[in-house]
C-alpha cells in the first residue's frame, strides 16, 4: 500500500511504525474472509483491509477521528484471526491499537458513551471494585425496565451468582511437595479472580503437583490490556509499569523459569510490553525482559509433562480463544493435552472464529457480540459434547451466557485428570 506522509510526521516513532505496516498491506483480501464482523455484515469498512484504509487516511490527514472511523474501528474486535490469514505479515494489532489511542485523544464521544467507557475501565481492573459491581448487579435486576438501555446490558450480562472469594491468589509462594524442579510466577489477573477463582486454584494445584513452586509477586495486578484496547494508554502503561518492576525484582532476587498466564487475553498483552515500551529509555529494557518470559499455562504444561487420567470418558469441545490461536499462535498444545489425560477432544467447526468476548467487546457491543456467540454456540452444539473447554476468562463468561453445556478452563480439566476436584460447573453429572 503506498502511503503519503509527511517527512515531519515521520520523524514520529510510531508514525514510522504505523507507514511500515500500511507499506506491507498489498489489498489482497484474505483477511475478509477470516474477519468475523465481516462475515456477519458483508461491509467492506467492517473488514481489515476496510479498517486499514480508513486508519491510513485518519493518520495521514493528522486530523480528529471521525464518526464514520469511530464506528467501524469500534466495531473491530482485535481478534487477529486477519494477522494469522495474512500472508504479507501486517501487523494489524498494534495499527488498530494506535488508530484507538487517536480516537481516545481527538473523538469526543457522546457523553453515556464515554461515562460507560470511563466505568468499565475504572471497575474491571480492580477486582474489589468489579466484586462490589457484580454485587450491586444482582440486586439491581429487579429495575432493568427503568435503566438506560446500556446500563441494563451491563447488568443482564452479570453472573446471577457469585464464587466465593479465593486466597489461593493472594500474593506469596505456593510450594511443592517436595523439592521444586521450576519456579514460575503466575499472573492472577483482575476480573478472573471474581469470576471464577477456581481457574487460578486449579492452576496453582495442577503446577505444584508436576513440581513447580509458584510465585504470585506482591504489586502485580491487572496486566492493562482492557484500558490499552480502549485506547486509554496511559492508565494501561501505569499497569503495565507496575507489573514489569514486580517482576524484574522476582528475577533480580531469586529466578523464574517463566511467567505464567492462564488468561490468554493476558498473555497476549504481556507478550507485547517490549513493543509497547520499546521508545521508553528507562522501561525498554525490563519490559523485553518481562514479554519475553511470558508463556501461556498450556505451552508451559507442554514443556515440562503432564500425566494424568482423565476420570470419565468425555467428549470436550475446545474453543480456542482467538488471544491464544491468533495473538499467541498456540493451536494444537491445549488439545493435545486434553488427548493425553484421556480426554476425547471436538473439532469445532469455523473454530478461527471469535465468540464475541474480546475484552470489553460484548459490553460495548452487545448486538453483534451475542450475534457472535450464538454462532459458535451453535457450531459448537453440532459436536454434541459433554463440556466445553477454553483458555480464556472472557470466552469462558460469553459462551456460559448462551448455554446449558458446561464451560471450564482447560487447566481445570487437567487438574481434575491429575488428581484435582472436578470442575464446578460440571455439577453432578459426569
Amino acid at each position: 500500500m503506498q502511503t503519503n506522509f509527511t517527512i515531519a510526521q515521520l520523524t514520529d516513532p510510531d508514525i514510522r511504525h504505523a507507514d511500515n505496516i500500511l507499506r506491507k498491506c498489498v489489498h489482497c483480501g484474505f483477511c475478509t474472509a477470516t474477519c468475523p464482523t465481516y462475515v456477519l455484515l458483508g461491509d467492506e469498512l467492517d473488514s481489515p483491509r476496510g479498517r486499514i484504509y480508513l486508519i491510513k487516511d485518519m493518520l495521514e490527514s493528522a486530523k480528529p477521528a471521525s464518526a464514520k472511523v469511530v464506528k467501524h474501528i469500534d466495531r473491530c474486535l482485535s481478534c487477529l484471526a486477519c494477522m494469522t490469514t495474512c500472508p504479507s505479515g501486517v501487523n494489524y494489532m498494534h495499527l488498530v491499537d494506535q488508530a484507538r489511542e487517536h480516537i481516545e485523544n481527538t473523538f469526543q464521544r457522546p457523553f453515556t458513551d464515554r461515562a460507560l467507557r470511563a466505568l468499565l475501565a475504572w471497575i474491571l481492573p480492580n477486582p474489589r471494585l468489579f466484586r462490589l459491581a457484580l454485587i450491586s448487579a444482582q440486586f439491581s435486576r429487579h429495575f432493568l425496565s427503568l435503566m438506560p438501555r446500556k446500563l441494563s446490558n451491563l447488568i443482564a450480562f452479570a453472573p446471577r451468582h457469585l464464587p466465593k472469594r479465593s486466597r489461593a491468589d493472594e500474593p506469596g509462594i505456593k510450594r511443592t511437595n517436595g523439592a521444586p524442579t521450576h519456579r514460575v510466577a503466575l499472573l492472577a489477573g483482575c476480573a478472573q479472580r471474581v469470576l471464577d477463582p477456581g481457574i487460578n486454584e486449579s492452576t496453582i494445584r495442577l503446577l505444584t503437583r508436576h513440581g513447580c513452586e509458584v510465585v504470585i509477586s506482591p504489586g502485580t495486578g491487572c496486566c492493562g490490556a482492557l484500558t490499552h484496547h480502549m485506547g486509554k494508554n496511559l492508565s494501561a502503561a501505569t499497569k503495565a509499569k507496575a507489573n514489569i518492576a514486580a517482576w524484574t525484582r522476582e528475577l533480580e532476587d531469586v529466578g523464574l523459569d517463566a511467567i505464567v498466564t492462564n488468561t490468554s487475553g493476558c498473555g497476549t498483552m504481556l507478550q507485547n510490553y517490549g513493543h509497547i515500551f520499546r521508545d521508553d529509555k528507562i522501561w525498554s529494557d525490563r519490559a523485553a525482559t518481562i514479554s519475553d518470559r511470558v508463556v501461556d499455562i498450556s505451552e508451559f504444561l507442554a514443556k515440562i509433562g503432564v500425566s494424568g487420567v482423565a476420570p470419565s470418558k468425555l467428549s470436550v469441545a475446545y474453543h480456542s480463544a482467538c488471544s491464544l490461536q491468533h495473538g499467541q499462535q498456540v493451536h494444537e498444545v491445549p488439545k493435545t493435552l486434553l488427548k493425553d489425560c484421556g480426554f476425547e477432544v471436538l473439532e469445532i467447526p469455523e473454530g478461527h472464529l471469535c465468540c464475541g468476548s474480546a475484552g470489553t467487546y460484548n459490553l460495548l457491543q452487545p448486538t453483534l457480540a451475542n450475534k457472535l456467540r450464538d454462532r459458535k454456540l451453535a457450531n459448537i452444539e453440532t459436536t454434541e459434547p459433554d463440556v466445553i473447554a477454553a483458555g480464556n476468562i472472557g470466552c469462558i463468561t460469553q459462551l456460559a451466557s448462551g448455554t446449558v453445556i458446561p464451560i471450564v478452563h482447560t487447566v481445570q480439566l487437567l487438574d481434575w485428570a491429575t488428581g484435582g476436584p472436578k470442575p464446578e460447573p460440571m455439577g453432578h453429572s459426569f
